[in-house]
């Protein structure tokens, strides 16, 4: 038993490590830990981010008698789900014997014999000496909520929320606040690059709704001038423009202030060839525009204007007849 307690708090996660399991405890343990730990996290108690949101909260094995939860009855909740809470089933990600060790290995280190489980704050995980940021701690258990009045908080407090905000808070986000805040902001911070690839373009990885925007249009009637003015946009405006001229791509989303709708009839009101090409030779003060004829050359500049205008300007003139 000592032998097992010992291996059960190895310090690193053999299934990241790659090392080859050799029981089934320690076997359930490698499920626990990549798919479990987010919400049930790496002590089975529960004390994660995902329960600060999650309505009902992660099951607490360790405050859970194993007695009052069967075998059966876990084994069919991690296989199905749980209706009605966050718990989803995995019977299309893991196999019967998978579940069965996941379910056994939360009974044993968990509800049974109390093993401390993987622990990921070691050396090998890059954290030497964990307990030296011991007063950050109550800002990552949520002991002391993260937006807590600085001026409420004592000299060590606030020595710790510092050093939680500086050294904690990419993992642990920010533990416990009072005042939730707005949930979702009409504005990107960041995406998800589904299968990302410097090769490839974010239209084909799918990062949408952003991607949709980085489709060019497609125009016959241009003329060489055009055409050269096409090549151009596409090239260097679409990064913060977007492809499609409306500025609605991730990183003219992100932008602050936002690059000017191309497409958008109100915001080209009263825009000229000449006032287009005076905008992309100096740039615009005060916001992202930068200046571009140190870049391009006259010729350049004017057939990216005269691009814009008859691809994006003109238009949207027309759509709004």
């Amino acid at each position: 038993m000592d032998a097992q307690r010992a291996e059960a708090i190895r310090s690193t996660v053999e299934i990241a490590a790659g090392s080859d399991a050799r029981t089934d405890f320690e076997k359930g343990r490698d499920l626990y830990n990549f798919y479990c730990y987010f919400c049930h996290g790496y002590a089975g108690d529960a004390k994660t981010l995902a329960a600060t949101y999650l309505s009902p909260p992660p099951r607490d094995f360790t405050a859970t008698p194993i007695e009052e939860l069967t075998r059966a009855r876990m084994i069919k909740s991690v296989s199905d789900g749980r209706p009605g809470t966050g718990m989803a089933g995995f019977k299309q990600t893991l196999n019967t014997v998978q579940v069965e060790r996941v379910v056994d290995f939360i009974r044993q280190a968990f509800m049974g014999d109390d093993k401390p489980n993987t622990r990921y704050h070691t050396a090998g995980n890059g954290w030497p000496d964990h307990a030296r940021y011991a007063i950050a701690f109550p800002f990552a258990t949520g002991e002391i909520p993260l937006d807590t009045p600085v001026a409420e908080l004592t000299s060590r407090q606030r020595q710790g929320r510092e050093l939680f905000m500086d050294s904690c808070i990419t993992c642990h986000d920010r533990a416990r606040v009072e005042d939730e805040g707005t949930a979702w902001e009409p504005r990107a911070v960041s995406y998800p690059r589904s299968g990302y690839s410097h090769r490839r373009p974010d239209a084909v990885s799918a990062a949408t709704p952003y991607s949709q925007h980085d489709l060019p249009p497609q125009v016959d009637d241009l003329s060489p001038r055009q055409r050269l003015g096409e090549s151009l946009y596409q090239d260097n405006c679409a990064f913060c423009h977007a492809a499609d001229g409306s500025g609605r791509n991730w990183i003219g989303a992100f932008l602050e202030p936002q690059p000017r709708n191309l497409t958008d009839k109100a915001q080209m009101q009263g825009m000229t060839t000449e006032r287009l090409q005076a905008v992309i030779r100096d740039g615009l003060p005060n916001t992202t525009m930068p200046a571009w004829r140190h870049v391009l050359n006259r010729a350049q500049i004017e057939a990216v204007a005269d691009y814009v205008m008859h691809v994006f300007v003109e238009s949207a003139a027309e759509d709004a007849q």
